[in-house]
Order: structure tokens, then sequence, then C-alpha cells
């Protein structure tokens, strides 16, 4: 049984109050709140096993060795990994994307190309073109169409014998809209690309089988999954990650050591070079533990009831504008009202308790195609209520009126 009221008694954060009034929390696009569980693993860590891993024959060491281990496997289970040796563990998906591209720039050559989508955030452009820029690959755009879906028939056409890489978001950070990731996947498939699906604002939602998907490389951040900051994961399938190179030197990320050669672990650790976030992957565990708890099915079908109702009240306010209107999106309305600037509306609704997300998201090339500077971002999580909704209308409400 599905008890949002039961669910929010387990974030702690969900009772405080912002400028005197109780804060409504939707910004979840940016980053979930935590629950109490996760905070409390952190806690215990710190204060009953805090130890170096790998490293140690003393009991402490050991016990920090088998728990963070074992949220590797919690994860691999998770999005069905078919060995947890292909969970690398980062410090969030921007590390992980730098990983490939770093990996990829020893594999590409001067005349190869590489297509990225039209919806990424900053983090999945910004590493391909700093790559594109060492290799002399050239760097190819799926469109995107008015609704925030991707012009898909442009894709196929895209595609060539040239084509090394391919990588989309699962789900828009911006607009919310869920990518045909699958058939973007077999489609490059068939020319022999490899593709890399940053999950971070599809993994809240969506249960991802990596497997059935058979992506090369998913990457997410456990920060928007109930679990601490600086903290993620690299899935790569066997193949590909003994075939990149080290992204970082280092301790831990070797198997012998000598002033004429070096030679490196096997995987995982191969990439995951010093001490690590010892606390944040056990945590990331104890996170993905929660939110299966709840179920994944009983998440989306909430937070989908949440968005209709949003949107419908939304669209009933005079001078609204939401951009991104596929059917197949998550919890996530982006809009403008008239000509006030989104910052403005932002700032009032935060005086009012409401915290929302303003600017351009880090999706500087969407508010381009729309020709805006940016948006207002509501994004619902599986703790939020309608109640909530109404505040959040009612005070948005008052902000047009001080506005205009």
């Amino acid at each position: 049984m599905f008890s949002v009221n039961e669910i929010r008694k387990d974030f702690p954060i969900l009772e405080r109050h912002v400028n005197g009034k109780p804060l409504v929390y939707f910004d979840n696009a940016a980053t979930s709140q935590t629950p109490q569980i996760v905070i409390d693993s952190i806690v215990d860590y710190y204060s009953n096993y805090n130890a170096n891993i790998h490293r140690g024959v003393h009991s402490l060491s050991q016990e920090a060795t088998d728990k963070y281990e074992n949220a590797r496997i919690k994860i691999q289970k998770h999005f069905n990994a078919k060995e947890a040796y292909e969970i690398i563990f980062t410090s969030g998906t921007t590390h992980s994307i730098n990983i490939i591209a770093s990996g990829f720039s020893s594999l590409l050559n001067k005349g190869d190309e590489i297509i990225v989508s039209a919806l990424e955030h900053h983090s999945n452009i910004v590493p391909w073109q700093m790559l594109c820029e060492k290799t002399g690959t050239l760097l190819k755009v799926i469109p995107m169409k008015l609704d925030g879906t991707l012009d898909m028939k442009t894709y196929h056409n895209l595609l060539n014998e040239k084509t090394k890489l391919v990588f989309c978001n699962h789900v828009s950070n911006a607009l919310g809209t869920i990518n045909p990731i699958k058939e973007i996947i077999d489609a490059a498939h068939k020319v022999n690309a490899a593709v890399l699906i940053d999950g971070a604002q599809a993994t809240p939602h969506i249960k991802p089988d990596v497997q059935e998907l058979d992506v090369d490389f998913y990457v997410a951040s456990a920060h928007k999954l109930c679990g601490p900051t600086g903290q993620g994961m690299l899935y790569g399938k066997t193949a590909w990650l003994e075939k990149l190179p080290p992204y970082q030197g280092g301790g831990e990320m070797i198997a012998t050591v000598s002033f004429e050669k070096t030679t490196y672990a096997g995987l995982p650790h191969k990439f995951e070079a010093g001490t690590p976030n010892i606390c944040g992957g056990i945590a990331f565990g104890t996170a993905i533990d929660y939110m299966n708890a709840i179920g994944f099915n009983k998440i989306a079908a909430y937070e989908n009831e949440l968005l209709e109702y949003a949107t419908k009240q939304l669209l009933e306010i005079s001078g609204i504008k939401i951009y991104g209107t596929s059917k197949n999106k998550t919890a996530v309305i982006s809009f403008n009202i008239d000509v006030v600037h989104p910052y403005d509306i932002g700032a009032i609704l935060d005086k009012l308790g409401v915290a929302v997300r303003t600017g351009h998201h880090c999706a500087q090339p969407i508010m381009d195609f729309y020709q805006i500077p940016g948006t207002v971002r509501a994004s619902f999580s599986f703790y939020n209520t309608k109640a909530e909704i109404d505040i959040f209308i009612n005070s948005l409400k008052k902000a047009i009126q001080m506005l205009t």
C-alpha cells in the first residue's frame, strides 16, 4: 500500500519551514531529499567502522570493505548488470561520462563521428566537445521538436559507418521527456556504434534493465535517488571496460608497480583510483534498498498523478506556456508566464516557502531552441502531495499578481 503521509515521515527535512512557511520542495530534478535510513547509514559508518577498504587485515577495514562491496552488488542487481564488476563507483554522472570520454580519446580518429541529442545536460555535451577537439572527431546533433521530443527520423539518417559513439539522456532534466533509448541503442548497434545513456534524471522514476536495453554504458547519480551527493555509478559492458584505458592513476587501480612498468588491476578497480567515497557507496546501496521497498511501479504511478494534477491547474492560469509536452514524460514541468522573467517568479515563490528551479537548467541549447532565457521548473517526487501543489499554484498566482 502506497501511503505518501507515511513516506513523508521518513524525510526529516520536510518538516522544515522556509521564510516562515512550511517547505514545499519542488526541486527534485536537481536533487532528491534524503530519508532518515540513508542518513543513519552515513552516521553508522563514521561512528562504528570508519576505515579504508580493500587494504587492511584488521576488522574495521574488512567490515567496511564487505559493506562497500555489498552496496555494489545491490546496485548491480537493481540495474540487472551481468557482473558486479561492471558497476564502477564514481563521484556522480559527470565523473562517469568523463571516464568514458577520456577513454575514447585513444580509440577515435580524425573523421570519425559521434552523435549527441539536442536535449542533453551540459555534462553530456562538454566532455564530448573536448574529445572532438583532441581527436578531430565530428560531433553530430539529433534535433529536437517543438514538443520537446527528438527528431528520430533525422537520427536514423545521421547514423553511418563513421559513427563510433552515440550518447543521449534517458530523460531530459529540463523538460522531463522520456527518450526512446531502446530504439536509439538498437539503431546505433546496427552500425557498430557504442551507446552511453545518461540516466541521472530517469533513475528516480524508472528502473532500467541494462541487459534488456543492451546498452554499452549507463550512468547515474545517487543524489537523485535519495542517496548522498558526491556518489554515482558507471555501468559498462565488460568488453568495453576492459578495452578502455584507466581514467586516473594512483593507488588501488594497480596490480604491480615498478619504476620500469605498472600493470593495472582488473575490474572494477581499474577505474577506481584512490580512496573512494566509502560511506557514499554504502549509503547509495541503502537508498536503492529504500526505493525498491516502496516500489518503482508505485512511485511512477503516483508521480504521474501529481504531474497530471499540476499540469491541469497550471494550464488554467492566463499567460502560461509549458515547454516539453511529450505524452511520455516524468514528473517535471518547465514553464514561463508571459514576459515575466523566470528568476523573478522563483524568488517570490521562495519567499512563500516553495522551492523550484529557475534558469537554463544546464541545458542551454534547449533554451536557445525555444528562444527564451530559461524556465521555471517544478519537479515532483513520490514524497510530494497534491496539497503541496495547491500551495504552489496559489503562491504562483500571488507572484504573478505582484509582477504584472
